[in-house]
């Protein structure tokens, strides 16, 4: 198996399409934490994603008659973009089939891409259910699938982006850091790797909701999620590939798991880094990254982290920049209740001193207690648990919200209204 995807890798058809991208170095990521962190920049191909590889790799192997059928696909988004683009330059028919939950964004790439030659169909949460929406209608009209990641022509050609890495790059790599959801990009650049440069870690990252690889080959075989996590709508995969699932066996040296605060912080440290906006799962990497030095406390590395998409949904940077400091430990959000007495709130800001309060909320609510919604500023972690003792030892009932999804996504949003017992109060918005 080794020498087959070394070898299709090494013959794979991508340039007609895809680019060599820039492997650069954060300078800020590589200042603050004292290794040399490089970024595959993936998310500078035409559709900002490295998905047009496989896909074009496969359409482009297949016969005349094949391509005169017309092929069908089902993505989250970025695969979907990269063959409407195969489509349009093999002047082939693509029927495209994508979750309803898919970003406004790459729905509207893939028409642009694609144009004439694409027809798109919506259906479903995930990539599974899109999935099962395309086996259906291929079976029905006779197309070829291109599988988005557990197809060998397809793994090949997300494996040439090793080979660009180890070209660039002839100099020591100690590890590479590949986001995985169906296990495509990390068994194409894993089987180069594990081929040419076997001592360098191969290490995979996903988030803590679509976590199916990493149960996957915890247990030895593949399982199925239930749910999964949408907000890295590009990993949202249920069950990994039967192919994918066999090479990752064999070529992934670790898989770090981050959740959606982490996330959100590392779209931010690549903006700081490079002013571009990564999508969350194209900064999967970024972030196990940063997870994995902090847990190994590795120093004077060079590691690769894949920049793998940029297919964002403007809305969202709204989120991505509130919870980016919760990520970064630079703010805590707690739940306070304190005395309903004249003298109680300025007592709880002595108590501060001098931290910063990034948010406040307050509602009367009972006759002898008040109930305080405060973000407080941090420099690390751990601080929260620094601040949420303090507040018990001086008396005050707390909650630490700084992990509650619910808190951060919902309750920091919300006002109250008219309270009984606030006779003399007006409400002004």
């Amino acid at each position: 198996m080794k020498n087959d995807y070394l070898h299709r890798i090494e013959n794979a058809k991508v340039y007609d399409v895809a680019r060599k991208t820039e492997l650069e170095k954060a300078r800020d990521l590589s200042a603050r934490f004292q290794n040399t962190i490089l970024l595959k920049r993936e998310d500078n191909q035409p559709v900002f994603s490295f998905k047009l590889r496989g896909a074009y790799n496969k359409m482009a192997g297949l016969s005349p008659a094949a391509l005169k059928k017309g092929v069908i696909a089902a993505s989250a988004g970025n695969h979907a973009q990269g063959v409407a683009l195969a489509a349009a330059k093999l002047k082939c028919k693509a029927v495209i089939v994508m979750p309803i939950t898919t970003p406004q964004v790459k729905i509207d790439a893939v028409k642009a891409h694609g144009g004439k030659w694409v027809e798109l169909v919506l259906t479903g949460d995930s990539y599974s259910d899109a999935y099962q929406e395309a086996q259906l209608l291929q079976k029905k009209k006779g197309y070829t699938f291109i599988h988005p990641f557990d197809d060998p022509d397809v793994i090949a050609g997300q494996g040439t982006i090793a080979k660009e890495i180890l070209d660039e790059h002839p100099e020591p790599i100690d590890a590479i850091f590949v986001a995985i959801g169906g296990g495509g990009l990390i068994s194409g650049i894993g089987s180069y790797i594990k081929a040419i440069r076997p001592k360098i870690k191969v290490i995979g990252v996903q988030t803590v909701d679509s976590d199916a690889m990493k149960q996957s080959l915890k247990l030895g075989k593949r399982i199925e999620l239930k749910e999964v996590g949408l907000f890295s709508d590009g990993t949202a995969v249920k069950q990994v590939g039967k192919e994918t699932f066999k090479i990752c066996q064999r070529v992934i040296d670790d898989i770090v798991l981050v959740d959606t605060d982490e996330l959100c912080a590392a779209i931010n440290d690549v903006f700081t880094d490079t002013r571009s906006i990564l999508e969350p799962a194209g900064a999967l990497a970024v972030a196990g990254l940063k997870k994995y030095v902090e847990k190994h406390r590795l120093k004077k590395k060079t590691l690769v982290a894949i920049a793998c998409g940029a297919n964002m949904n403007f809305s969202r940077l709204r989120f991505v920049a509130e919870r980016a400091d919760v990520g970064e430990f630079r703010e805590a959000v707690f739940a306070v209740t304190i005395p309903e007495e004249r003298g109680s709130f300025k007592a709880f800001c002595k108590m501060l001193g001098k931290r910063n309060v990034t948010e406040f909320n307050y509602r009367i609510a009972h006759a002898d207690q008040a109930h305080l919604f405060v973000g407080i500023g941090t420099q690390r972690a751990g601080d929260n648990k620094t601040i949420a003792s303090a507040f018990r030892k001086a008396g005050f009932a707390t909650i630490d919200l700084s992990h509650d999804e619910l808190a951060k996504t919902h309750l920091r949003h919300m006002v109250g209204g008219s309270s009984a017992l606030a006779k003399d109060e007006l409400l002004y918005r």
